[in-house]
């Protein structure tokens, strides 16, 4: 009775520790779903609607998926943002990237402060590698599009611009930004 009880206890801590290897993927997995659907359905929705998916999706990519610390990093360096501590909030999404460098979001709001303090070419490297993790990052798309206007790739700017519309087609800026891009494209040839 004892071999037979020790076979199951075995049994059960192999299955528990795959489960919990494997948990992280299954999480991971269960959100690439839910983004999937709000993908879909906000390439169909109108305004208000639309709206509503958009905050689905910043609330999905806000939060990491298996680390409640690093949501909460997250979101420490973003309330440096709305201090105007752009360095400090650097130094916090620079710790969170270390900590998991597969977290688009992390990448994300690091450009963001990137572009914020002048420094286009790393803001735009952060945003590469954010498209990298997550192509459909409607948000990283327009703010490519911000960093390539201070950088003078006008062309590049509107692409990005419309590869955001492509995502999300009721978005507002990017058909303003792309308006204002080929204004200033025709300036310059005056």
């Amino acid at each position: 009775m004892k071999k037979k009880i020790s076979i199951n206890v075995k049994k059960f801590a192999i299955l528990f520790f795959l489960l919990i290897i494997n948990l992280p993927n299954v999480i991971a997995d269960e959100i690439n779903d839910k983004l999937d659907k709000l993908f879909n359905d906000l390439k169909i929705s109108k305004n208000k609607s639309s709206l509503e998916i958009e905050q689905k999706i910043w609330k999905l990519w806000s939060t990491h998926p298996n680390d409640k610390e690093l949501t909460i990093l997250l979101a420490e360096g973003s309330e440096a943002v709305n201090n105007n501590q752009l360095i400090k909030a650097i130094d916090i999404f620079t710790n969170v990237i270390k900590l998991d460098p597969y977290w688009a979001e992390a990448w994300n709001k690091r450009a963001t402060v990137l572009y914020l303090v002048g420094q286009y070419q790393k803001s735009q490297n952060d945003i590469d590698k954010v498209l990298e993790l997550e192509k459909r990052h409607f948000g990283a798309l327009a703010g490519q599009g911000l960093v390539n206007i201070k950088l003078k790739n006008y062309e590049k700017a509107i692409e990005s611009y419309q590869k955001a519309l492509e995502i999300y087609p009721s978005m507002k800026s990017p058909e303003v930004m792309i308006e204002e891009i080929e204004a200033l494209i025709k300036q310059e040839l005056i």
